[in-house]
């Protein structure tokens, strides 16, 4: 079994947010691989107005998980389950689906179908750059709450401008509706309210609740870990 994991918006380097999970996985002979997200500013690509939007997203998760017909499960965290909805779509690898904190959209749906009318008080659209992001001086009460102090400063080494299309570009496919799925529900998540978990959770095969903040993967990575070894 490998771990393919697919970060959340407005964040880089998918990989140092998943070091703590992949670590524990690689002492149980998993590998794991964080692809990088091009509307993130990942992959040269700058983000903004002209840049590369969800489709450029899941064109690179897409060839990833192409790399490796070996037995594969998918994280999906936040944004990320936007993108893999259609990045996992007819992959025969993929075998499992785990949701953290995340969407589970029907073919058609985009991000701006999750959320409010306003954007959320954590974010920052900038409509002349074409970018969102999240506010610096909120990231740790809102997302890291639960974290360790060393990953809470290196989190704000890792945040990107995001180009804003990915709100509004709809997905053409729901990987979810034909691959087993497992939703993690952070109860004491502040950037994405645990009621609307439950709710988005509807929709997939099986739901578990932890008690962690939107990273668990950095908070609590050992139940992490068993997680993804139990699927």
């Amino acid at each position: 079994m490998r771990v393919v994991f697919v970060h959340g918006a407005c964040v880089r380097d998918g990989s140092w947010w998943w070091r703590r999970t992949a670590g524990l996985l690689r002492e149980r002979g998993v590998p794991s691989v964080a692809p990088e997200l091009p509307s993130c500013g990942e992959a040269g690509l700058p983000a903004g107005a002209d840049g590369p939007g969800l489709p450029e997203d899941v064109a690179a998760v897409r060839r990833v998980l192409r790399a490796d017909d070996g037995p594969t499960v998918v994280v999906a965290h936040s944004y990320g389950g936007i993108v893999t909805a259609e990045a996992a779509a007819g992959i025969r690898s993929v075998r499992h689906l785990l949701l953290v904190s995340s969407y589970l959209p029907e073919v058609g749906q985009s991000l701006s179908d999750f959320g409010d009318d306003a954007p959320a008080p954590f974010l920052d659209v900038d409509p002349d750059t074409g970018t969102f992001g999240v506010r610096p001086e909120l990231l740790v009460d809102t997302f890291l709450q639960d974290c360790d102090p060393e990953d809470q400063v290196g989190a704000g080494h890792h945040l990107a401008r995001q180009s804003a299309h990915v709100i509004a570009q709809p997905v053409g496919a729901a990987a979810w509706r034909q691959v087993p799925s497992t939703y993690l529900v952070c109860a004491q998540d502040r950037g994405t309210p645990p009621r609307l978990q439950r709710d988005f959770a509807r929709r997939a095969g099986s739901v578990v609740e932890l008690d962690a903040g939107h990273h668990p993967f950095l908070s609590r990575p050992a139940a992490v870990r068993d997680l993804l070894l139990s699927l």
